[in-house]
């Protein structure tokens, strides 16, 4: 079966979406420590909206005539010579602390993980939008 690839644009208006949800979702679990329902919630908010930053990403440069690439790693640090995300160290710090909470490894990086959602990794998904969508108007 083959595979329609969506637009860049398509995949921003995705990304978009699901970031509002996980924006009020954060908001609502502020209130103090979260319950573990709660916690995985806002683990799959998160995972899914970085899920579909990388796709806005690479579709973009789909559009733009380069990659592929191999991973989320090479994919940050590409999108970030490209300008469109701002900070390159945070971005990758994301794909780690995804990579740590897998449930494969041993460490417990859950609480770690779900601070940084909440404290910086949501405002940089939101730069993001921002900038990706001045990129798909120019």
């Amino acid at each position: 079966m083959k595979t329609v690839l969506k637009s860049c644009e398509k995949c921003l208006e995705e990304f978009s979406r699901e970031l509002v949800d996980l924006t009020d979702y954060a908001n609502r679990s502020k209130s103090g420590k979260l319950t573990e329902t709660q916690s995985r919630d806002l683990l799959k908010h998160f995972e899914k909206t970085h899920e579909l930053a990388l796709d806005t990403i690479t579709q973009y440069f789909v559009k733009i005539g380069k990659g592929p690439y191999s991973g989320s790693r090479d994919l940050t640090v590409e999108a970030f010579h490209a300008e469109l995300i701002d900070d390159g160290k945070a971005w990758l710090d994301i794909v780690i602390d995804r990579i740590q909470y897998n449930p494969v490894y041993d460490i417990d990086t859950q609480e770690n993980f779900l601070e940084n959602i909440q404290k910086s990794y949501i405002r940089l998904l939101q730069r993001f939008e921002e900038t990706m969508g001045k990129k798909l108007n120019e």
